[in-house]
């Protein structure tokens, strides 16, 4: 397993970390989500993100039980603060001081820790003055409860001003975590180049576009017995694309590229988003421990210019990389 730095900071991270999105709590049973993790530090994983709101903080949970006796100082913990959790009150979300506080708390002591590696504004708080947001992760940071501070779907002009204002308090933003595959590329004309500005690096999810890009979801066909697609409440997240049965035909079109290289689909994919120097990290889930041990082969392939170049002609119009997707996407008001 390759590790690189994340951001300008002296932290490494395995280039392939585990997260628990859609899995731990919800769609994976606790032993199973167990041995996940275990192939994952098995397989040189060192890694792991998550968040208070999966499975309503059920997630944390388990992999704060799942890493019980692993030696901490070994690890890299990242979580994340901003949806609702709990009984979901007027103060349950958003990034306001009174909820960071409460939420490292309880985040801290559902994944059995006394700090996190990374803690994560999971997206921008729109009713929450930006100084606030940022003191109140700096008194997290000077607290001990974590070590450097980081965003996840921020457009550029929002990680500029949360920068600025860290760095004015003395703390360290050191990370973004957008969605980033083969498929979905839009932090590339913004986003990427204000984190290379500013000493940012990428912690990216679904480098596999949740499934699509294993090719396991055939245009016209069922979808496969036990996949995320089929599942009640995961496959909610990417009903739109396996109903695309062109995006699908395309995403079939990678299957000859991957067994020139000898990879799997999967393979391919998570080697894709590692080929830009701004990822530090592909965030991998699993429902299987066989997932994991597939998915961190891709650590240390290189794909040659030759080969990128067929992937965008492959999937050629399928690609979304409109920056303004970001800003589209993001909640406009505190979710309740």
């Amino acid at each position: 397993m390759k590790h690189r730095y994340l951001g300008n900071s002296g932290l490494k991270i395995s280039e392939i970390a585990y997260g628990n999105w859609l899995t731990h709590g919800s769609q994976v049973e606790a032993d199973a989500a167990k041995a996940c993790v275990r192939a994952a530090l098995d397989h040189g994983i060192s890694t792991f993100d998550t968040a208070d709101v999966y499975a309503n903080t059920a997630a944390e949970s388990v992999l704060g039980e799942a890493l019980v006796g692993e030696r901490r100082e070994s690890l890299e913990i990242l979580t994340k603060v901003y949806w609702p959790t709990g009984p979901k009150g007027p103060n349950d979300s958003g990034l306001s001081a009174k909820h960071i506080r409460e939420s490292i708390d309880a985040s801290l002591v559902r994944l059995r820790t006394e700090y996190v590696d990374l803690y994560q504004a999971h997206r921008f708080d729109t009713e929450t003055p930006l100084e606030e947001t940022m003191q109140a992760f700096a008194d997290v940071v000077r607290s001990g409860k974590a070590l450097y501070i980081g965003v996840s779907e921020w457009t550029a002009e929002q990680i500029r001003e949360g920068h600025a204002l860290a760095k004015e308090l003395g703390i360290r933003l050191i990370s973004s975590q957008p969605q980033y595959s083969m498929i979905h590329r839009v932090i590339e004309g913004e986003v990427v180049p204000t984190c290379q500005e500013l000493g940012l690096s990428q912690v990216v999810w679904s480098p596999i576009a949740q499934g699509i890009l294993t090719g396991k979801y055939q245009p016209g066909q069922p979808l496969p017995e036990g996949s995320r697609a089929a599942h009640e409440e995961a496959g909610q997240s990417i009903a739109g694309r396996v109903n695309d049965d062109a995006l699908l035909t395309a995403v079939q079109g990678l299957r000859p590229i991957a067994e020139e290289l000898d990879l799997t689909m999967a393979q391919l994919a998570v080697a894709w988003v590692l080929q830009n120097e701004n990822v530090a990290a592909a965030i991998i889930g699993a429902s299987r421990p066989e997932q994991v041990e597939e998915n961190v082969a891709a650590s240390g392939v290189v794909l040659e210019p030759e080969v990128m170049t067929r992937i965008d002609d492959v999937l050629g119009e399928h690609v979304a990389s409109d920056p303004a997707i970001t800003a589209k996407q993001a909640p406009q008001t505190r979710p309740s």
